[in-house]
């Protein structure tokens, strides 16, 4: 037989609870994101957001150097291209964008859609959050969007691919970063 042990300890270990429909929201200019895991939650391993796309959204290619990004489609169809490879997903969908590689996301549908973001590790829900308070003054200067994505080591782009995609889908394209 096993022997039991019993375990005590004074300080109980952390529990983060968010449940449904709360997490603090704000507005990215052309998708929404509202918070639900931080760094300090997760001990820095993951952050989790997700993010509402209005129909016609379109995020501005990028790519992350420091962070790995794996999404899940709640709500709607959902667009993705990262490097050569493009994919609609519906609800239920999950899909994995490496770091060090350009790319997008939109909503594919005529309703809006809405998708679950795990990013590791954790520390990229900052720029959102930075991002968010910008945005709630007004949209951000191409000066403010390079000195943030420079911090959080974010590059954007304007890959050749990216006309045909707004053309196809019927997608507000980008103003710049």
């Amino acid at each position: 037989m096993g022997e039991v042990i019993e375990l005590t300890s004074d300080v109980a270990p952390s529990l983060t609870v968010v449940p449904p429909g709360e997490g603090r929201e704000g507005s990215l200019g052309t998708i929404g994101v509202v918070f639900k895991l931080w760094a300090q939650d997760t001990g820095g391993a993951v952050s989790v957001v997700e993010h509402p796309f209005a129909v016609g959204a379109l995020v501005p290619p990028h790519l992350h150097t420091r962070e790995d990004e794996y999404s899940i489609v709640t709500e709607g169809e959902i667009g993705f291209r990262s490097g050569d490879r493009e994919v609609v997903l519906p609800a239920g969908g999950y899909i994995t964008k490496p770091r060090g590689e350009m790319h997008t996301m939109w909503n594919a549908g005529a309703v809006p859609a809405r998708m679950i973001e795990i990013i590791s590790p954790a520390g990229f829900e900052d720029f959102f959050r930075e991002m968010a308070d910008i945005v709630e003054s007004g949209p951000p200067t191409p000066e403010i969007m390079g000195e943030l994505a420079t911090r959080y080591g974010l590059e954007f782009g304007n890959p050749p691919w990216l006309p045909d995609i707004v053309a196809r889908f019927g997608l507000t394209p980008p103003s710049g970063p």
